[in-house]
């Protein structure tokens, strides 16, 4: 049995450890500690800092338990973060992707935690084609009981989730909630037009399966009704059998694949592997669990539609 600290102690602990060190929330460069009146939350990966950001504007502090570069599978908590999640005003995650996070927020979040996972349902790991398959052959188990937590990846998801972040930090912040409100609304109008940007690029293209390092893509072919063939699983350091990787690169063949896709951070290898197999070229589709180097969420989805439309040779 699992003996928790009372969250007190774990308070005091925290802050001891921030006054020995001289550290403050942007130690790591994932954000800022809040000012006098401002609404401290915490974000447990990019996406969800991006979308705090983007609604809480000027009235919040925004701090991402994720450090720039880092993969979010395997996050690691110490201290000083344990420190961020007891003190925040409200901690955006999603529940089943980072178990360290779940931790955290079970014994120090409570009421004040606000779970991605809850807002829309999330899809199955195994569901729809070749996207989930191979969780035997990949050597790993699935995170967050079989689901695929990438939702982010589907933008008309992630502005619903938007929205119901607005109605959260309104109720953190009643004296600010018509303006969550109604960055919210204005967050959804631009996600929308991306997703219009989607549906129109992808409509006429000569393929549509895309090969992928990384199972992360299930949300997004989804959507745009395209077909994911996934090297290595939902967790992108798992290692691929040689049958897999035989498999792939027979599909890739099949369906003339032109492109292996790899992604910002993780290493290329085994897409490159597949590539020299089958002929192909290697390309960067970023999952967007961390920031992108530059721009934002949008940019960065608008570089991967534009990265898609020549793979697939979208007319």
């Amino acid at each position: 049995m699992t003996v928790r600290a009372p969250r007190r102690i774990l308070t005091a602990a925290a802050a001891a450890l921030l006054a020995a060190a001289g550290l403050t929330a942007c130690a790591d460069g994932t954000g800022g500690a809040s000012g006098p009146g401002r609404v401290d939350v915490v974000a447990a990966f990019y996406p969800l800092q991006f979308l705090a950001e983007r609604i809480g504007g000027d009235t919040v502090a925004v701090s991402n338990l994720t450090k720039p570069g880092a993969e979010p599978h395997d996050l690691e908590l110490n201290p000083r973060q344990v420190g961020q999640v007891v003190d925040a005003d409200v901690v955006v995650y999603l529940s089943g992707f980072q178990p360290a996070v779940d931790e955290a927020v079970e014994q120090n979040g409570g009421d004040r935690a606000f779970d991605v996972a809850g807002v829309t349902p999330l899809r199955d790991a195994a569901a729809g084609g070749h996207d989930h398959d191979h969780e035997g052959e990949a050597g790993h188990a699935e995170e967050g009981g079989g689901k695929d937590p990438h939702v982010w990846l589907d933008p008309t998801r992630l502005a619903t989730i938007g929205d119901k972040l607005a109605e959260r930090l309104g109720k953190a912040d009643p004296d600010h909630a018509a303006d969550y409100t109604a960055r919210a609304g204005a967050l959804r109008t631009e996600l929308t037009t991306l997703d219009t940007e989607y549906a129109d690029g992808l409509r006429t293209c000569q393929r549509r399966e895309i090969v992928t390092s990384h199972t992360a893509f299930g949300y997004l072919t989804e959507r745009y009704q395209l077909e994911q063939i996934g090297i290595s699983g939902l967790t992108p350091e798992s290692e691929p059998s040689p049958k897999r990787l035989a498999e792939v690169a027979e599909e890739a063949r099949e369906h003339q694949a032109g492109t292996i896709f790899f992604e910002t951070l993780v290493s290329p290898k085994v897409a490159e592997t597949i590539a020299r197999e089958v002929g192909a070229k290697t390309a960067v589709l970023d999952p967007l669990e961390g920031p992108p180097a530059d721009g934002d969420y949008l940019s960065a989805m608008r570089t991967n539609l534009q990265t898609l439309r020549t793979a697939l040779d979208c007319s």
